[in-house]
């Protein structure tokens, strides 16, 4: 057998026992769907006549200008599930286990990181569904609809591979579930609440600098028409950037395991 029909057969293997697991335990990803929509919620009927007001509207201009923020959150929470499962493999002895065996090595680290981007896309598309529901209100072509998706997707597998690596850093599980946590801050300490301009000098350097905020610019230019700018090159930059830096850290660590 060759090595690419080994490494297909054994990374689809992985791959149907990520799906299976979040089959047969759905709590973390009914969790994972659930808590964005809820943040949704409050920023939108809570905070989002008063920030909409900000904005030169109200409830109906916020819903559409917090929607991409609350998708990078919703990816970055999602992070620390992938994290934990991570971890709990090593500390549980399963990949040991599975390397006395004759299989691909990368396969399980691809499983988890396809198990994971399959449940947080299906996660978005949830969120995405009550955004419209709620009014959010997109002008997108099938083209910009199509370039947001891709972007939006390579933003997930970049922060797999991280959390991937971070799982497999960690020395526990419960380590893990508190490593990508400074992720979830980054949507708030960027674009995606409020607008950069409106915030103090130094935090303002910090939000439009940081990887998150050209990301959610692209995604809202995309998607409601508004300017991108040089956004859109900076957010594929720090995608492929973060990508290649956390699947070659995870791979290392893998390696050395």
């Amino acid at each position: 057998m060759s090595t690419l029909t080994l490494a297909a057969r054994d990374s689809s293997t992985m791959i149907r026992r990520q799906l299976k697991g979040l089959i047969r335990y759905p709590s973390m990803t009914i969790q994972l769907v659930i808590t964005p929509v809820i943040l949704l919620l409050v920023f939108v009927y809570v905070f989002g006549g008063t920030l909409g007001a900000g904005l030169g509207g109200g409830r109906d201009v916020y819903v559409n200008y917090v929607v991409p923020g609350i998708l990078l959150m919703a990816v970055a929470t999602a992070a620390t599930g992938t994290a934990v499962m991570v971890a709990t493999d090593m500390n549980e002895g399963i990949i040991a286990r599975f390397r006395t065996m004759r299989i691909w090595r990368p396969a399980v680290l691809t499983g988890h990181v396809v198990g994971a981007v399959i449940q947080q896309l299906l996660g978005m598309a949830v969120l995405i569904g009550v955004a419209l529901a709620m009014g959010f209100s997109p002008d997108a072509t099938a083209l910009e609809w199509l370039a947001a998706t891709g972007l939006l997707t390579l933003f997930v597998v970049a922060i797999t591979w991280l959390s991937v690596a971070l799982g497999l850093k960690s020395p526990t599980p419960e380590a893990a579930s508190n490593a990508p946590m400074p992720l979830i801050l980054l949507p708030f300490l960027g674009s995606g609440f409020v607008p950069t301009d409106s915030m103090p000098t130094v935090l303002r350097w910090f939000a439009e600098y940081q990887p998150f905020t050209p990301i959610m610019e692209t995604v809202r230019g995309l998607l409601l028409g508004t300017p991108i700018g040089n956004s859109g090159y900076i957010a594929l930059a720090w995608c492929v950037g973060l990508a290649a830096v956390s699947y070659l850290w995870a791979k290392n660590i893998f390696d050395k395991a």
